[in-house]
Formats: C-alpha cells, sequence, structure tokens
C-alpha cells in the first residue's frame, strides 16, 4: 500500500474486531428500544429525538470506524465497508485514505471545522432559559409532542410567560420552529445562511449538535468520538425537555421551572455544566477535522 499518512495507531485484527463487538453491544442497548417503540406506533419525545430530527440512521450508528489515522490488519472476515474508498487495502490491512477524499467531503468539513471553531471561541450566552421550546408551542397552534406527553400548564399562561420573557434564541434550528408571532420579537434573526455567526458554546441546541455534525463527518471521525457525541446529545436533551413546557412527569422526568426565578437559576446551571463538557467535546471534533483536512491538502483533485 502506498499509505497516504503516518497511521497514529495499528490495531491488530484482535484488537479492532473486539473494539467493533464492543461498540456494536454498547449502541444497540440504545437503538433496540427505539425501534422496539417504533415497531409499537410508540415515541418517547426524549430518548427517540436524535432518530426522528437528525438523519443519521440506527445501522450507521451501530456499524464500528476505526476512523482516520488507524490501520487495521488484515482479517478474512473484514466488512465490507473496510474493502473500498475511503479505506485503501492491501495484504496487511487497511485504512483511511484521504487521497480517497472528494473535495465535495472535504469542503463540507472545512465548513464543519469553520462553524465549531467559530462557536467554541464566541461568547457564551445564559439568557435565553430554554424559551425555544416555549415559542415553540406559543398560541397553540402547532404542539410538536401533543400525541406522547401533555402541556404542563394552560396554553394562556404558557403564551403569559412567552410575551413576558426576553427572547434570544440564537440557534437557527430553534428559531425556525418558533410561532410566527414570536419570531420578530426574538433578538437575533438568525438564518441558515449565517448559523456559523450566531452559535455559541452555551446553547442547547448547539452542542446538541456536535453529534450532528460528527456523524456528518463519519466514517473519517470515527465511531468512538461519534458515541461521545451521541450520549453527549442525549443528555443535552433531556435538560432541553425538562425546561420546556411539556410534562415529562410520567416518564420520570422532574421540570427545571424556568418560569420561577429559582428555575432559571437552575438552567443557567445546567447550562454552564453541559457547556464545559461540550467545549472539551468540541475541541476533540476540531481538532480530528483539522488531522483530516491537512492530510487532504494538495492531493485531490479539483
Amino acid at each position: 500500500m502506498d499509505t497516504p499518512a503516518t497511521a497514529s495507531s495499528h490495531l491488530s485484527s484482535s484488537e479492532w474486531q473486539e473494539r467493533r463487538a464492543s461498540h456494536h453491544a454498547r449502541v444497540i442497548e440504545w437503538t433496540q428500544p427505539m425501534r422496539d417503540r417504533r415497531a409499537r406506533g410508540e415515541s418517547h419525545p426524549v430518548l427517540d429525538f436524535l432518530h426522528t430530527y437528525y438523519s443519521f440512521s440506527f445501522r450507521k450508528l451501530e456499524d464500528w470506524h476505526p476512523g482516520f489515522g488507524v490501520f487495521l490488519e488484515s482479517d478474512p472476515d473484514f466488512p465490507r465497508a473496510f474493502k473500498r474508498p475511503p479505506y485503501q487495502r492491501d495484504a496487511d490491512g487497511t485504512q483511511l485514505d484521504p487521497t480517497h477524499l472528494p473535495a465535495k467531503k472535504r469542503d463540507q468539513i472545512g465548513w464543519i471545522h469553520m462553524l465549531l471553531s467559530n462557536t467554541q471561541q464566541r461568547p457564551a450566552n445564559f439568557a435565553c432559559h430554554g424559551m425555544h421550546e416555549w415559542a415553540m408551542v406559543y398560541s397553540g397552534a402547532e404542539i410538536r409532542h401533543r400525541e406522547t406527553v401533555p402541556l404542563r400548564l394552560p396554553q394562556e399562561e404558557i403564551d403569559a410567560i412567552v410575551d413576558a420573557h426576553p427572547l434570544c434564541c440564537t440557534h437557527y434550528d430553534a428559531f425556525r420552529f418558533f410561532a410566527p408571532a414570536t419570531q420578530p420579537r426574538n433578538r437575533f434573526l438568525p438564518d441558515l445562511s449565517d448559523r456559523e455567526d450566531h452559535e455559541q458554546p452555551a446553547c442547547i441546541h448547539a452542542n446538541m449538535d456536535l453529534y450532528k455534525w460528527a456523524f456528518k463527518s463519519m466514517p473519517w471521525i470515527g465511531s468512538d468520538l461519534l458515541w461521545e457525541c451521541f450520549q453527549f446529545a442525549t443528555r443535552c436533551r433531556k435538560i432541553d425537555m425538562r425546561a420546556s413546557p411539556y410534562d415529562l412527569s410520567s416518564l420520570g422526568y422532574e421540570p427545571i421551572r424556568i418560569e420561577t426565578e429559582e428555575g432559571r437559576r437552575d438552567y443557567e446551571r445546567e447550562q454552564l455544566i453541559l457547556m464545559n463538557e461540550g467545549k472539551l467535546i468540541r475541541q476533540k471534533v476540531i481538532a480530528t477535522l483539522e488531522n483530516i483536512l491537512a492530510a487532504s491538502r494538495g492531493t485531490i483533485s479539483p
């Protein structure tokens, strides 16, 4: 093999087979209950969200990839994915080859790197208090989880709380679901075309999206980091919905009552915890993408 980059690690056949099996076992503990609920026609507004809002399939999450810079010793039972580009094989084994990173994918990874770097460096905003879920159900015209869980307050009280609270959402994919009457009141007007100018590290949705940017960078980023992002996104979603106007007590979640001063302080504390952990994970993703981009420079025809 004409090695395109120096591998940072070398896994024997038994090592990578063990890692692959371990990854599948831990992921299926999450995905199988979701499959079972789907087969029964049920939906969980917290745990199923990452597989309804995001487009990464159960199977792809369960599949294991070593990530860039890891050489896998040859094995008769190589999965089909390891036998074709972007993997490069010879008699000794295989690894991801940056010369097989298409220009379009390289540009996408470059944009993700830029977005995450900007987010990492931007000052944190702790003033939103999770009001996006409240702004979404304003006026009661569109209540996304109506069929699975009730609201914990009457609609008129929810509307009054939204009317009385400043809105300062910085995340486009949360803001775009605001009820139309609430969008002009938001301090920011984030758009798909300028999201890199708004996203900031205290935002629950920006931290949840680390999972999205990780799976969009697969297989290059590797399943270990992808899974770390997935687990973190699940924790973010729990806080997101606990601070919402939905009543999740039947599912075992106590509300964060952001309609009260004490509840807003509780939310800010949870935001801070998630922000600090998110910055560590985001930096891992940024560094990994930098390595991938550096290895691909000058090797790809336009």
